[in-house]
């Protein structure tokens, strides 16, 4: 198939654009480089660069390309900053989205991927987190992403568009082959910060929380590699034949892993200390979140190739090292 991958140079859209080329499928991107990478996009893909809230030229690239399904990976992350400047956040992953989808329907491509985030579910009401969970967000990232959903419900309804939203947990590793990887500015994520740390880019690692009900005081996260979140998008678009379907998974190992552990991981596979500095918690933060992602792995046969910590930090370990500017060292931006 023909699928435009909207921030298809960011972290997990450049994983799914690889993806995509070993299942078979042609991806197209389109990336505006706000944080996207130029050396993320591989040789022979084609590339366009352009806003997802130009709906004029999305529109022309949808024609053009004979685009049959479009994943969007564009939307801004950042839980503090959206805190801070939540207009930001609304234009981008609310506004913007919806110029996308007007181009969408204008051009008669009905099938959509959605990017969507466990964030929705805001501090869960039981655990482990399933899809028919209550959905209240706590900071307006999560209210962006499930503002979207909701837009999308509507379209549905209205125009029979088909979408699957995909709610990741936490987001980690980098390719097998060590090519691509993590790469952020400014780098928030627990496991390539604490590379960072245990190779002396960084003096210390902040740890938020020790005093958290759970084993060993720290947060519980649910790790899951970028590339086994990426077959769970490609797998679903056999789904997507039906107008009107609308499709909800969390994806996750379902096995939560404490702030500690990640350290320790980090530590054995490097073979370097990582300095902590422990702090109090940050308002908002749950002690513990972890999915149950038995609908992804029953409806679309999804399994994880990566199913703990230390595999996953040993893909992040192949690439930081190789990279140890990220994509900076190589063409940049």
């Amino acid at each position: 198939m023909n699928v435009l991958v909207v921030g298809g140079a960011g972290y997990i859209g450049s994983h799914c654009v690889r993806q995509l080329v070993a299942a078979g499928h042609r991806p197209v991107i389109l990336d505006n480089f706000v944080y996207g990478h130029r050396a993320a996009v591989p040789a022979g893909v084609t590339l366009h660069e352009a806003n997802l809230g130009d709906e004029a030229a999305v529109g022309r690239i949808l024609r053009e390309e004979q685009i049959e399904v479009v994943m969007h990976f564009a939307a801004y992350c950042y839980v503090g900053e959206s805190v801070t400047n939540p207009m930001k956040y609304y234009f981008n992953n609310v506004v913007a989205p919806l110029h996308l989808l007007q181009a969408m329907l204008a051009a008669g491509v009905k099938k959509f991927v959605f990017s969507s985030t466990c964030a929705t579910f805001g501090i869960p009401a039981s655990l482990p987190i399933h899809e028919t969970l209550p959905q209240a967000p706590i900071n307006p990232y999560g209210q962006t992403k499930l503002d979207l959903e909701n837009v999308l419900k509507s379209l549905a309804h209205a125009h029979g568009l088909s979408f699957a939203a995909f709610r990741y947990f936490n987001a980690a590793g980098a390719a097998e082959d060590g090519t691509i990887g993590e790469d952020h500015d400014p780098e928030t994520h627990l496991i390539p910060v604490a590379i960072d740390v245990a190779v002396g880019r960084r003096p210390h690692l902040e740890l938020f929380g020790t005093d958290y009900p759970t084993p060993d005081g720290t947060c519980l996260r649910d790790y899951v590699h970028v590339d086994d979140l990426s077959r769970a998008h490609i797998a679903v678009f056999d789904r997507l034949g039906k107008p009107g379907t609308q499709l909800f998974y969390n994806l996750g190992t379902g096995k939560p892993t404490s702030n500690r552990e990640v350290i320790r991981a980090v530590e054995k596979i490097t073979g370097c200390a990582v300095k902590v500095i422990e702090s109090p918690r940050r308002p908002g933060d749950p002690p513990a979140l972890y999915a149950d992602s038995t609908k992804a792995q029953r409806d679309l046969g999804w399994k994880v190739k990566f199913p703990d910590i230390e595999s996953i930090v040993a893909t992040a370990w192949k690439w930081h090292s190789a990279h140890p500017r990220g994509y900076g060292d190589r063409s940049g931006r």
